[in-house]
C-alpha cells in the first residue's frame, strides 16, 4: 500500500483521482485546495490531513518525508488548476512523491523541457492522465486502423458541452490560467486524435473565441475537421440544466465512433499503470500540448462556407 496526496481535492476531477486511489488499494493521507467543502473525503477515510493553505500542506509533507518509508508520501495526484499543474509537480517532487496530474500536464510546452530535467536529477517518473487511450471502444477502433494503416481518413470531431456565466469569471474561462477552450475541454480529443491518426502536416484555425473554436488539422494519415464550445446555443438540442448540456461526436468516414460510455474507471485503469511504471509520461503528453499552444496562437484563417456532414450541422467548420 502506497500513501497519496492530493492537491485541488475540492475540485470536479478530483472525485475520480480518489476513487482510483482507493480502487487501486492505496491510501490517501494528505490533501490541499483553498475551498473547504471537501467532505467527500468522508467517503474513502476519516483520517486525512486536509489544508487550505499550500505552504502548510508542503509542510507536512516535508515532515512526513522526514519520517519512515511507510509515512513519507510516495505519488501525489495534482488535480488543481492548470496553470498550478507545474508548480505541484515541482513540490511532489521535490518531497520525494511520484506525480500523477491531470491533463494538461503544462499549459506551455517550454515548461515541459524543465520538468524533464526535474525527471532526470530526481529519478522520479511524472505521469499524466490521458484516459481516452485506455478506453476499451477507443482501443478496439485503433486495432481496426492498423490493419489498413495507409488509408487516409476523413475525420470529423464536435465537442459541446454547455457552461453557465460562472465559466467566465473562473480560472476556466482565463485563456492564461486554463488555455482556453482548447487545451482546456480540447486537450484530451487532440491528444487522442495525434494518437490515432499520426503527427501534425498542418493546422489551420478559423474560429477562436472566448468559449469556442474550430479549425482543421491534416496528420499523417487523416484529415480532420474539429469544433470545439461550450456556449449552449451550439449544442443540437435544447440544453437542460442538470440533463442534457454535453455533445460529442467523433465520425471517422461517415462512421459515429461512439465512447461515450465506459468512463467509469478509466482513472483507475491509468493510477493502475502508472503504479506499474507504465503511466503516460511527458513524452506521451509532448504533442498535444505542443498543438493546443500552436492553435491558440495561430493567425485565423478565412473560413469557408460550413461543411454538410453526418449528423447535426457543424458551426463555422469548413471542409478540409
Amino acid at each position: 500500500m502506497k500513501n497519496f496526496a492530493i492537491t485541488g481535492v475540492a475540485g470536479f476531477v478530483a472525485p475520480r483521482h480518489l476513487k482510483a486511489i482507493n480502487d487501486t488499494g492505496n491510501r490517501l493521507v494528505a490533501a490541499v485546495d483553498p475551498h473547504d467543502a471537501v467532505g467527500v473525503l468522508d467517503r474513502y477515510s476519516f483520517d486525512v490531513r486536509f489544508f487550505t493553505e499550500i505552504e502548510r500542506f508542503d509542510r507536512h509533507l516535508e515532515k512526513l518525508r522526514r519520517s519512515s518509508d511507510d509515512d513519507r508520501v510516495h505519488y501525489m495526484s495534482i488535480c488543481s488548476p492548470n496553470y498550478l499543474h507545474d508548480a505541484h509537480i515541482r513540490l511532489a517532487l521535490r518531497v520525494g512523491a511520484q506525480p500523477i496530474c491531470e491533463k494538461p500536464l503544462v499549459i506551455n510546452p517550454w515548461n515541459l523541457d524543465a520538468l524533464q530535467e526535474l525527471e532526470r536529477e530526481t529519478g522520479l517518473k511524472i505521469s499524466t492522465v490521458l484516459q481516452l487511450r485506455v478506453h476499451p471502444t477507443v482501443l478496439a477502433f485503433r486495432e481496426r486502423l492498423a490493419q489498413d494503416p495507409s488509408r487516409r481518413r476523413q475525420v470529423t470531431l464536435t465537442y459541446v458541452t454547455a457552461r453557465g456565466r460562472w465559466y467566465d469569471v473562473s480560472w476556466k474561462g482565463s485563456d492564461e490560467r486554463s488555455g482556453g477552450v482548447v487545451t482546456n475541454i480540447g486537450i484530451h480529443f487532440f491528444d487522442l486524435l495525434l494518437w490515432l491518426f499520426g503527427s501534425v502536416q498542418s493546422s489551420h484555425v478559423h474560429v477562436r473565441e472566448p468559449k469556442r473554436a474550430a479549425g482543421t488539422l491534416a496528420l499523417e494519415r487523416a484529415d480532420v475537421r474539429w469544433f470545439l464550445s461550450a456556449e449552449a446555443s451550439d449544442l443540437p438540442f435544447d440544453a437542460t440544466p442538470g440533463a442534457r448540456t454535453t455533445y460529442r461526436s467523433m465520425t471517422v468516414d461517415g462512421e459515429q465512433l461512439e465512447f461515450s460510455d465506459g468512463f467509469t474507471d478509466l482513472h483507475t485503469r491509468v493510477y493502475e499503470a502508472a503504479l506499474a511504471g507504465r503511466g503516460f509520461g511527458i513524452d506521451d503528453a509532448r504533442p498535444s500540448i505542443e498543438l493546443t499552444y500552436r492553435i491558440r496562437h495561430a493567425a485565423l484563417a478565412p473560413a469557408a462556407a460550413p461543411a454538410a456532414a453526418p449528423g447535426p450541422a457543424l458551426p463555422f467548420v469548413p471542409k478540409v
